[in-house]
């Protein structure tokens, strides 16, 4: 059954076929895959917040701005390296795909380790600046601290899962992601439950089962030597590849920073409240996390097609996937919604001790937080698609600034406007999260997040159809038919390979 899978969904060549199909049978195992991530994020969040309580719950949620602020540059590498990737192989160009993949795995060794030394450092200041509540603080910064500890394992599997994906094969991480989201949960759950070790358990799982899973992977790629070679000489950066990794990354980055920067900057409104209100929005943020989860796969999957079309100079196709991916992911945010709607008191509920004096504000607050977003996941769906194919053909500075005028001009300025502008609704009795917020809405932080979303579609809407990511792939054609080595099919020839690769090295 196992080896049907992998046939049916393994190594997709996105250059041929029907676009919807190569979609959707590319973004199915990412999509399982996703779920079962925010399974475990959803299974940690409950199991803090039923064993060891809500201020656990809220420190977690309060350092996770800060901890993605600090590894967005790893996030960089992760995107334009997926696309270098799916672009050679598209092209069929087999020493620039070697050579790009050594390149991405040296840099991350080098950022990962500089993160692992320096992260510790500033995780406090951080989030003193953001004014975290007392009594959640040090437990924030200890979750933090321990995740930056073991940040290499978190990098690598983001990162060698991006490298697969780009070489066509969405099915392998999923079952590597299958492993880590169960040991993850079971690894909580005894730690926590078992052994009473409290909030920072929540952390040490996740390194441990995300590390294994980075292990899983390279043996993974190291088997594909029929795609690509590997060795010592290949993961010796050459300027050209470490260029492109840039060019192509740092955009992505510093897209990722802003993003990361206004969740930091919008923070402090959401701590004003108190660490109730931060539990509350803890619980908003991983239910949205869960729902958004299925529009991220068709970003990505449409991210990949893009880049393995350009690379065959397929640019019509492009166009083509785009309109098919949009309907797929409008149908999916739609189901998503109505999920929401239907069900997200039984979601809220099950993040709560239900003998918890708090608990009936916590779930009533979260439940007219996520009404206010079920419109936004219908927007956010076509930007996702837009921008995706975006980034796939090259074009990684058209979304870095799309991410900024959406958050700095829309996001965090609507926030503060709004929060202040909207008046206090009836139902939300303030002196329970907060005496002294009389004059404010907190449901202003959601509209401000619906808001972020349509202005990101418009512009994602205008850079598309204004067309100059269609001349932005990295590989000429030229170059493509110059590098082209077609994949071997029979087993004799790829054991022949990757003996030549050995005696090269040798």
């Amino acid at each position: 059954m196992l080896d049907g899978l992998k046939t049916r969904f393994g190594k997709i060549d996105m250059t041929e076929g029907k676009p919807w199909r190569k979609l959707l049978v590319f973004a199915v195992p990412m999509l399982i895959g996703n779920i079962f991530q925010q399974f475990y994020n959803l299974a940690d969040a409950m199991i803090l917040g039923r064993f060891v309580g809500p201020n656990a719950l809220a420190a977690v949620g309060a350092s996770m701005p800060v901890f993605f602020l600090i590894v967005v540059l790893m996030v960089g590498i992760a995107v334009g390296g997926g696309v270098m990737v799916s672009q050679y192989f598209g092209a069929k160009a087999r020493e620039d795909l070697s050579r790009t993949i050594g390149t991405i795995i040296t840099c991350t060794a080098i950022l990962g380790g500089v993160l692992m030394l320096v992260g510790p450092l500033l995780s406090r200041p951080l989030m003193v600046a953001l004014g975290t509540p007392a009594e959640i603080l040090d437990d924030s910064v200890l979750y933090m601290n321990i995740l930056m500890w073991g940040i290499l394992g978190l990098v690598y599997f983001n990162i060698f899962s991006g490298i697969l994906r780009g070489l066509g094969d969405s099915f392998s991480p999923l079952i590597y992601l299958v492993i880590s989201s169960v040991l993850n949960v079971a690894l909580n759950f005894l730690f926590i439950v078992g052994f009473d070790w409290g909030m920072p358990a929540i952390a040490a799982g996740t390194v441990i089962s995300q590390g294994l899973s980075a292990v899983l992977c390279w043996r993974k790629l190291i088997k594909m030597r029929h795609v690509f070679d590997a060795g010592k000489k290949y993961l010796k950066p050459q300027k050209k590849y470490v260029k492109q990794v840039l060019k192509l990354g740092l955009p992505a980055g510093a897209s990722q920073a802003v993003i990361a920067v206004a969740v930091m900057l919008v923070q402090p409104l959401t701590n004003s409240f108190g660490s109730t209100f931060v539990a509350t929005m803890t619980i908003v943020m991983r239910i949205d996390a869960f729902i958004l989860m299925p529009i991220f796969s068709f970003g990505n999957a449409i991210t990949v097609y893009a880049g393995q079309n350009m690379g065959a100079g397929k640019k019509e196709r492009i166009s083509q996937g785009v309109k098919e991916g949009i309907v797929l992911s409008l149908l999916v945010s739609i189901a998503m919604g109505a999920t929401v709607l239907l069900f997200g008191e039984f979601f809220a509920r099950m993040f709560t001790d239900p003998n918890d004096y708090y608990t009936p504000y916590i779930i009533d607050m979260s439940q007219r937080m996520l009404r206010i977003l079920v419109p936004g996941f219908v927007i956010f769906s076509i930007c996702q698609v837009l921008w995706g194919a975006i980034r796939g053909a090259g074009d990684a500075v058209s979304p870095m600034w799309g991410a900024f005028i959406n958050t700095a001009l829309v996001r965090v300025p609507t926030a503060y406007l709004f929060i202040h502008f909207m008046t206090t609704p009836a139902w939300l009795n303030l002196a329970i999260i907060d005496p002294d917020a009389h004059h404010r809405n907190p449901e202003a932080l959601m509209w401000s997040l619906v808001a972020a979303w349509t202005t990101n579609t418009i512009l994602s809407i205008i850079v598309y159809r204004m067309g100059k990511w269609r001349n932005k792939g990295i590989v000429g054609a030229d170059d493509a038919q110059k590098n082209k080595v077609d994949a071997p099919t029979s087993e004799d020839e790829r054991k022949n390979i990757g003996n030549n690769s050995d005696d090269n090295e040798k």
